[in-house]
């Protein structure tokens, strides 16, 4: 194979240019692909219902416009359910309360609905099929995976909990949607 060696002569003055516009390209990421980017932050649950069975798993992603949460179940009874992110890391069957009560860091009131809401934790209702399986795909802007007052990750943690009726979206302090039947602690990944 023959290389060809290209001479180019450049002016003085545009030499300084060239080289902020160099180090530009390099800041940006196009300096020939070997830098690396820090990954966005990621987390997953997965769920268990009241006897330990696996009944589902949420993926979160954090993105410009919030926390990406993709929840899908199965083996759970058909019906709407409420679904919450809840202020404590932990899922002790067979009630979940080990959990507590809704994420909440800035003392709203619960549900979208509610002048005075909404929890950071609350999130929309998924509905769970004849043969067991729901799924939901949204995106929240009142948390965050990194540091800051809605850090799912703060000292002690956060779970996802799924309640056995659906959320009415005003209730206070948790929208009458009724027991815990499902919880998954939210670890980084």
């Amino acid at each position: 194979m023959r290389s060809t060696r290209l001479s180019l002569t450049i002016p003085r003055g545009c030499k300084v240019v060239l080289a902020v516009f160099a180090a530009l390209a390099l800041m940006a990421g196009c300096g020939g692909g070997s830098e690396t980017r820090g990954a966005a932050p990621t987390a997953t649950a997965e769920l268990h219902d009241a006897s330990g069975r696996d009944v589902g798993t949420a993926r979160f992603a954090e993105d410009g416009e919030g926390v990406r949460i993709l929840l899908e179940l199965h083996g759970m009874p058909e019906g709407v359910k409420g679904v919450h992110i809840h202020e404590t890391g932990s899922c002790e069957p067979p009630d979940f309360t080990s959990a507590g009560g809704h994420f909440n860091p800035e003392g709203k009131q619960h549900g979208k609905d509610n002048p005075l809401g909404p929890h950071a934790g609350d999130l929309p209702n998924v509905e769970v099929g004849k043969d067991g399986t729901g799924r939901f795909d949204t995106t929240s802007d009142r948390i965050t995976l990194g540091t800051g007052t809605g850090s799912l990750f703060d000292a002690d943690g956060s779970a996802l909990v799924v309640h056995a009726g659906p959320d009415d979206y005003k209730s206070d302090p948790s929208g009458d949607s009724g027991a815990r039947v499902a919880c998954g602690v939210i670890r980084k990944e």
